[in-house]
């Protein structure tokens, strides 16, 4: 089984259209999949849109009217699929936004790795062409975000830990919410929480693959919620108020490959 795991805040004018997208890969590449959207208390109307779909896709909509941040779901995402699997071995979780920037095409691209022996599986986004380039803050941010975070937080193999689009194998997640318990597994905000999962993952895949996919910023309707200065700071702070946690017991070293 593949879950499919969409975090969803004010995506109204995407979240419909991205879920017709991912039925139409499917179709074309059958695999078992479920997609489970958490709906991050947004305003607008996502939750009337989602809720047109519940009938014929195999759908689950989480989350509630509070707006709890992109960790806290991507947390309850995790648990839920840790939950509801019945061969983590065999499983996985594909994280993606729900705003184009991630392409629903490009799932086959990760799944192929995953069926190849990977357990965690990073798309890496390459030099943009000027045409698709990120918009300026998106830019700004990624030009600082590695040099604010390398001190702190590394994988080896990985140059581009920041995104969201990746597959885990489950057994990684599992291992991961027993480490800790009742506590958060991934903290931080959007582009911290994901390099907080990537950082304690890694050490239990037995074999990471990271896989070049372009994002789509084109597309996207809505303008940027990125404030390059802001998070950067917040990525400082981050990173230097979390090196001192111990990941969970590896159980080998992971083997990188592109």
């Amino acid at each position: 089984m593949l879950y499919i795991c969409i975090p969803a805040y004010d995506e109204a004018p995407t979240v419909g259209l991205l879920l017709w997208r991912i039925r139409k890969v499917f179709q074309e590449y059958p695999r078992e999949y479920e997609i489970l959207v958490f709906n991050d208390g947004s305003t607008d109307a996502t939750a009337e849109t989602l809720q047109s779909y519940t009938d014929v896709l195999p759908l689950t909509i989480m989350g509630a009217e509070e707006h709890v941040g992109y960790a806290r779901a991507l947390d309850a995402l995790s648990r839920e699929v840790s939950r509801r699997t019945r061969y983590p071995r065999r499983d996985a979780m594909i994280v993606m936004q729900a705003d184009f920037t991630d392409q629903p095409e490009h799932l086959p691209e990760l799944i192929k790795r995953f069926e190849g022996g990977a357990d965690l599986v990073v798309a890496e986004r390459p030099a943009a062409a000027e045409k698709d380039a990120p918009p300026r803050p998106v830019r700004w941010l990624r030009r600082m975000a590695p040099w604010v975070l390398r001190p702190y937080m590394t994988v080896p193999g990985v140059s581009d830990p920041f995104g969201t689009f990746r597959l885990y194998r489950i057994t990684l997640l599992r291992d991961l919410i027993r480490h800790a318990g009742d506590e958060p597994i991934v903290q931080g905000t959007v582009w911290a929480a994901n390099v907080d999962l990537l950082v304690h993952t890694a050490p239990l895949a037995r074999r990471v693959e990271t896989v070049v996919l372009e994002p789509r910023y084109d597309l996207r309707p809505r303008a940027s919620r990125i404030h390059p200065w802001t998070d950067a700071v917040d990525l400082f702070r981050f990173g230097r108020t979390r090196w001192r946690r111990l990941p969970a017991p590896s159980r080998a070293a992971p083997d990188v490959a592109r």
